[in-house]
């Protein structure tokens, strides 16, 4: 699995939030995406997962050397993000039974597996508008993490969690991110220490 960027940009208005992206990301590889609060961090991962169009440049996505549209590009990602809502009035047991009717659970998971991976076996049937937002954002990331798709991309994976809900995270890392494109949207180190590549959003401020 390869994204490629030549020469991206995206602008709001007339001001470019960033330009002259040239870049490949690669399967098997993780990526940290770095810039403070408000760089474009968050807008460059929307045009890599492709819900957002690039204002000048080209994006191309490839499995094993296919192109991919850019229109089924989401059926090969995973995404956990502090913008992508959960169904409310979905409960537990339904949002997980909605999630993965349209993504396959990795390989040894299953419904259970995944709410004894959360520990909310009491949970189960809760509506998900009364869980806390730690619970929530741990929902999100098991929800991605669990996902059998090649790309795996995390906006500020750690937010509303607390030291332990940290070290819960960085364990889902160790058990289901190998093997992927894993990229990481954060100004946390805690949050993509295991990265091995580095792009900072203000190497390309115009």
């Amino acid at each position: 699995m390869t994204i490629t960027l030549q020469n991206i940009g995206r602008r709001f208005n007339r001001d470019w939030i960033f330009k002259g992206v040239d870049y490949t990301f690669t399967s098997g590889q993780s990526y940290a995406i770095l810039g403070h609060n408000g760089s474009g961090k968050s807008t460059l991962l929307q045009v890599l997962n492709g819900s957002l169009s690039p204002s000048a440049g080209k994006i191309e996505f490839a499995d094993n050397g296919t192109a991919i549209e850019i229109d089924k590009v989401f059926n090969y990602l995973s995404l956990a993000a502090p913008y992508l809502e959960l169904i409310e009035e979905f409960t537990l047991s339904e949002m997980i039974d909605f999630h993965f009717k349209f993504k396959s659970f990795k390989s040894g998971m299953d419904k259970e597996q995944l709410i004894a991976l959360l520990n909310l076996p009491k949970s189960t049937n809760k509506l998900i508008k009364y869980f806390s937002s730690g619970m929530k954002q741990r929902l999100k990331l098991a929800l991605a993490f669990c996902a059998d798709t090649p790309m795996l991309m995390l906006d500020e994976p750690t937010s509303n969690l607390d030291t332990q809900g940290v070290d819960w995270y960085l364990s889902l890392v160790q058990q289901f991110a190998e093997g992927r494109l894993t990229i990481v949207c954060s100004n946390q180190e805690h949050e993509y220490g295991f990265c091995e590549h580095r792009l900072s959003i203000v190497d390309y401020k115009g």
